[in-house]
């Protein structure tokens, strides 16, 4: 799966092709500290405007909206341009372990499964690591842009439980996501999901493969195909079920996670020792530093089925090392 940034071939794709992403994330991230800035300034300008009539002028008012304008614009042109690049960057990632695929294909050829370990899953890994590993990258470069923004504004602000402790709202936001992230780990590792993942493609992949050698061999009894089906609708019942516990719980932590910024400035905001603006960027600040912590959370789904692909791949290539082994030797 990792011959991509071994092999000279691609030396240039998978290193030069992983900076130019890195960095180029890393600038998104820095406009959206720059979005958060605007934030604090205009909403202050709001409530200055609402407090005294013509405090501020209709050039300032539409001065400000350009600004964000401005540098939403850069954000989305950046943000399309990683995506464009970083789709293409993961096909010949892809590309790279497909054509050693090919090569060793008339012995993995007799490996159950292999087209499907060849094709299917081999865009799978593609098209997840496209939206997972940007994703966890940004959430690095987030945490380490937004702590000291959050750390910043923290300051001489009462915060609920905490005080006036500086650290009171990073604490607050850790405590708070490292409670959810160990409360749905432990639903999913109760529930089997990973296993769950596996089976059904286990399941699907012999139901495919029966369904293949139907084609041409008539002595295929209807029956087989009939209990091959059955195994996958009982599967798939079952994974349906276990989900339904697990959205139940993921969904209940995300909606109360709406309210956890104003629960711990509900001190702050009772006494008025925040303006409109500060409040509004703590809360910005607040929620990216919550949401890049709660990665794991709102990206578990993803992560179970990556999971499940990757350990097929590995499966499938330690069988086709071990058939090239036994072939060396007889």
């Amino acid at each position: 799966m990792f011959r991509f940034f071994k092999l000279k071939k691609w030396i240039l794709w998978s290193w030069l092709g992983s900076f130019l992403i890195l960095s180029s994330l890393w600038v998104q991230v820095k406009i959206d500290v720059k979005i958060n800035e605007w934030f604090g300034v205009f909403y202050d300008m709001i409530q200055k405007a609402l407090a005294k009539p013509n405090a501020i002028t209709i050039e300032e008012y539409w001065s400000s909206l350009a600004s964000f304008i401005t540098l939403a614009g850069m954000y989305i042109a950046l943000y399309v341009a990683i995506s464009f690049f970083t789709a293409h960057y993961l096909f010949r990632w892809r590309t790279a372990m497909v054509e050693w695929y090919h090569s060793v294909y008339d012995e993995a050829g007799k490996i159950e499964g292999a087209s499907q370990r060849v094709q299917e899953d081999t865009i799978k890994f593609t098209r997840i690591m496209e939206g997972l590993g940007t994703s966890f990258i940004e959430s690095v470069m987030v945490l380490i842009q937004f702590v000291p923004i959050l750390l910043g504004l923290s300051i001489g602000i009462p915060i609920f439980f905490f005080g006036e402790w500086q650290y009171g709202l990073i604490t607050g936001a850790l405590l708070w996501t490292i409670g959810g992230t160990i409360f749905l780990i432990g639903l999913g590792w109760l529930l089997r999901l990973v296993g769950v993942e596996y089976d059904l493609q286990k399941k699907e992949a012999a139901y495919r493969k029966i369904l293949v050698i139907a084609e041409d061999d008539n002595n295929v009894r209807p029956k087989t195909i009939d209990e091959l089906f059955e195994d996958v609708r009982s599967i798939h019942f079952l994974s349906y079920v276990r989900y339904l516990y697990f959205n139940i719980g993921r969904m209940a932590y995300l909606q109360a996670n709406v309210l956890s910024a104003y629960v711990f400035l509900a001190p702050a905001i009772v006494a008025g020792v925040v303006t409109l603006g500060v409040m509004q960027q703590i809360i910005r600040a607040f929620g990216r530093v919550e949401g890049s912590m709660q990665y794991l959370l709102k990206a578990w789904p993803t992560i179970i089925e990556l999971a499940s692909v990757y350990k097929r791949l590995r499966e499938f290539e330690s069988q086709i090392n071990e058939k090239e082994i036994i072939d060396k030797k007889i």
